[in-house]
């Protein structure tokens, strides 16, 4: 059956006029001619340098051998990524962006803004061959419905991470997590909002304490927030002073803290990356005895996006290089502890028995959890436009 897809894409502006580029009536092949021999922009965070290295690594050069593309990764802020777009179409400017890492908030923001392009996950032979398109984080993102305008990319879950030694008994709920703190002041702490793991790990707390339920479709209010939240800030009041420096300071970022766990200064650290403790242990980062915890109420996951920007110079290529990461091999590759530890998002009922195979060999490393235990205990995030008022209002109770 030859693929059809059904997509209008105009390039952009120059002074001799609009380049339009008609997908209507191509078939997949006639797409993968069209991207042959191209170069494709991919944005996005690049905060980590084991996800810098498989980009620019494996996946570059898989893109390279496979069908002479040539995959540009740039490392920018999303909100910097996000202003260059909407200038960009402001101007009426030619794109330079082909692929954008994104999710939540952020994906909430460029979507209702216009700066997209889309749907196009219909027109991606692996998206409709590997995907569950009915599970509920490929539908939506952070609450926000993803109505094929961006394609899953992977999965985190935020997990604890602590040394076996030190802490035989690790805390599991926010109660025993308030008790240990107070048997060891000063060697607790979390990185402060805007910070995206310690915003995530007070929405845990949260969860927690009051539930999660009543967050999924609540309206974006901030007094309703703050009444919703409430003996949650009160619990952080009482930690406060038994956090390092007696909570005065938090780390800015999770790398600070990463260090300081790695050091000894502190008892544990997290991440939202469940396989990061592996990845810090073989580098020798981390103590050879440090493992993972969660809460058992179970922790926030997410999944994480690629969009297309709505004035993409290389349409053709961005799809190919998006539908080649929906591939068993590079979800695979990605899944590696030692390449990035990245969760895969293919339906596991969808593979074959040598595609399963390719995951089973993947071996986790040391102090990770197994996926099963992870997926049977994941809690979903709350709805995007919740996000910021939830960090503003910790901000404003507990920081003053």
């Amino acid at each position: 059956m030859v693929l059809i897809v059904t997509a209008f894409f105009v390039y952009g502006c120059e002074e001799e006029g609009a380049k339009d580029l008609d997908l209507k009536t191509m078939s997949w092949e006639e797409i993968l001619e069209e991207a042959e021999g191209t170069q494709v922009n991919f944005y996005g965070w690049g905060g980590d340098q084991a996800v810098n290295n498989w980009i620019n690594g494996f996946l570059a050069h898989r893109m390279m051998e496979k069908y002479d593309i040539t995959l540009e990764w740039v490392p920018m802020n999303i909100d910097e990524i996000l202003n260059k777009l909407q200038g960009e179409k402001q101007a009426e400017a030619l794109g330079t962006v082909d692929m954008i890492w994104i999710n939540g908030e952020n994906f909430f923001t460029a979507k209702t803004n216009d700066l997209l392009y889309g749907p196009f996950t219909d027109a991606l032979p692996n998206f409709n061959h590997y995907i569950d398109d009915e599970d509920v984080e490929v539908q939506y993102d952070f609450g926000f419905p993803t109505e094929g305008y961006e394609a899953p990319f992977g999965k985190a879950q935020f997990v604890m991470i602590y040394d076996e030694e030190k802490t035989p008994n690790p805390p599991t709920s926010h109660e025993a997590l308030l008790a240990y703190a107070k048997e060891h002041p000063g060697e607790i702490t979390f990185p402060a909002p805007p910070d995206f793991t310690g915003s995530v790990f007070i929405r845990n707390i949260i969860y927690d304490i009051v539930g999660h339920e009543q967050f999924l479709e609540m309206e974006a209010d901030e007094d309703l927030v703050r009444e919703a939240i409430k003996p949650a800030m009160e619990y952080f009041k009482e930690l406060k002073p038994y956090l390092w420096r007696e909570g005065k300071t938090y780390p800015a970022t999770i790398a600070q803290l990463e260090n300081m766990y790695a050091d000894g200064e502190v008892r544990m650290v997290m991440a939202y990356n469940s396989n990061l403790v592996s990845q810090r242990i073989s580098s020798g980062v981390f103590p050879e005895t440090s493992a993972s915890v969660i809460f058992h109420k179970g922790t926030i996951g997410n999944g994480h996006f690629i969009g297309v920007p709505f004035n993409s110079p290389n349409l053709a290529g961005a799809l190919v290089t998006i539908n080649e990461i929906l591939t068993p091999e590079v979800q695979a590759s990605k899944y590696e502890p030692a390449n990035w530890g990245d969760l895969p998002v293919l339906d596991n009922d969808k593979l074959s028995e040598e595609e399963q195979e390719i995951f089973e060999a993947v071996k986790l490393g040391e102090g990770v959890l197994p996926q099963e235990v992870l997926l049977d205990n994941r809690l979903p995030e709350v709805p995007a436009p919740l996000v910021p008022l939830i960090d503003r209002i910790w901000m404003e109770t507990i920081l003053g």
